[in-house]
């Protein structure tokens, strides 16, 4: 009883630790820990949220610890990479996250860093290739700075890589490893299409511990196979085989279209992944037509997307796997997390260039020029495209008694209200960083079908918003 007490009393970052360190003692301690988290979220819900969000949110942190479990029961996590989390991501994420405010001064969590545009797959419809690249990926010393920047300003420890693929990225003979190994406090999550993680780069990804890949998938062998080449799929596999034996924990990072959301987020695919495969967590990004010939038929549809966020959400409260879909899962979030919001992130991408996040394609500016007249990434949160973003968050219902917050199941500027996104980036004269972005704020059958399927999508979900998430505390 006395240990119950203790345990009861003790911060997050202390269970968090004990349950990371005490394999036989995991199930009593998820037990507590969920009645703790459960009386602080949705009981004490010092931030006022809406108590249904409170309890969605719940569900998603229980969702990913189990997950974390898993891999630690099965033995696929190394002690190096335990040291890790417990030293990067407990001491540092979790504890910074525990005292920060609800106001919208607070520090972005998080950036988001593409260093580069270069593939070695030619993927259609990939977000990242919508430009170009014509300096050959970010400079070493500008990612290097970058990190070391946010950490001094925000006491920010968590840089996501996305690119093109990020494991190609190669500057003045260094690359993204490299980078991690200057920076042994930050955690590193990177989509990777994974078939350049060999033996070696394993090898030097377990004895690092921070490096954590999310690997593309689009479904099973034919889905993947269709749209990133013949043999994908099975190099994919071999990939989990060789993350698993260095104990290296993964995820999985998928694309739904109108062609494959109904596999992505079946019972099938997702117990082959978490359960089969290994993996501790999984992000969705449905299709955005913002790159390589954008077609908004390839978006799923509203009717389909509704399905694919009861599905979603029936998975992480049912099956307890950790899967985050960028639109479906906002609410859990308190909606858009972009434009340097607290809690939240902006991208940077391989040209320099500053953008709300990797699916709003109009720049703030650019980090090359900050830096050269003497700013740093604190003038960048001050550029009025992220500053007309972060005051419509607030509006929407991040800044809001829970009796008054918008539908945060339609959460996104550009693909929930593009009308407002695309009057913002206009006045504010956010640059388009290619000429689809140019294009889409112009193209009359293109701002009218992005509206009509947000009118659509926000009439579907309104009810399910309102009797299961928007209840006062």
């Amino acid at each position: 009883m006395m240990a119950k007490r203790m345990l009861e009393s003790a911060s997050f970052k202390d269970l968090y630790r004990f349950m990371l360190e005490n394999r036989l003692s995991r199930k009593v301690l998820f037990a507590i820990f969920a009645k703790r988290l459960h009386r602080e979220l949705v009981e004490e819900n010092a931030e006022g949220r809406p108590r249904g969000v409170q309890e969605l949110k719940l569900a998603y942190t229980m969702a990913l610890l189990h997950g974390f479990d898993r891999a630690l029961t099965r033995g696929h996590v190394s002690r190096r990479v335990t040291e890790r989390l417990l030293d990067t991501v407990l001491d540092n994420i979790i504890a910074r996250e525990e005292t920060r405010g609800r106001s919208g001064n607070g520090h972005p969590l998080m950036l988001v860093v593409s260093p580069t545009g270069r593939c070695n797959l030619r993927c259609p419809g990939c977000y990242a290739s919508g430009g170009t690249e014509p300096s050959g990926g970010l400079r070493f010393e500008t990612f290097d700075r970058i990190v070391s920047e946010k950490r001094a300003l925000w006491d920010s420890h968590l840089s996501i890589v996305s690119g093109g693929e990020p494991l190609m990225w190669r500057d003045g003979g260094r690359g993204l490893l490299d980078l991690a190994e200057r920076h042994p406090t930050e955690f590193f999550m990177v989509y990777t299409n994974g078939l350049l993680i060999g033996e070696d780069e394993a090898k030097r990804m377990s004895e690092l511990g921070n490096v954590s890949p999310a690997v593309s998938l689009e479904g099973f062998e034919e889905e993947t196979d269709a749209r990133r080449g013949r043999g994908v799929f099975e190099s994919v596999l071999a990939v989990f085989e060789r993350l698993r034996r260095f104990g290296i924990p993964f995820g999985v990072s998928v694309t739904p279209t109108s062609r494959n959301w109904d596999v992505l987020t079946s019972d099938r695919f997702i117990d082959f992944c978490f359960d089969e495969q290994g993996a501790v967590y999984g992000w969705s990004f449905q299709y955005m037509p913002i790159g390589r010939d954008p077609d908004l038929e390839l978006m799923v549809t509203p009717e389909q997307r509704f399905e694919m966020l009861r599905r979603t959400h029936r998975m992480v409260r049912e099956k307890k796997v950790f899967l985050a879909d960028f639109w479906n899962s906002g609410a859990a979030s308190y909606g858009c997390i972009s434009a340097g919001r607290a809690g939240g992130h902006f991208y940077i991408d391989w040209n320099g260039d500053v953008m709300p996040c990797v699916f709003i394609p109009y720049a703030a500016g650019n980090i090359y020029t900050v830096y050269e007249r003497g700013g740093d990434l604190d003038s960048l949160l001050e550029a009025p495209f992220f500053r007309a973003i972060r005051a419509w968050q607030d509006e929407y219902g991040f800044a809001r008694p829970a009796g008054s917050v918008g539908n945060w199941l339609c959460p996104c500027p550009i693909r929930d209200n593009f009308e407002f996104l695309r009057r913002t980036a206009l006045e504010t004269n956010a640059l388009p960083v290619n000429d689809t972005a140019a294009r889409a704020l112009v193209d009359p059958a293109h701002c009218a079908g992005l509206s009509e399927y947000a009118d659509r999508y926000r009439r579907l979900s309104e009810q399910l918003w309102k009797e299961e998430l928007a209840g006062c505390p």
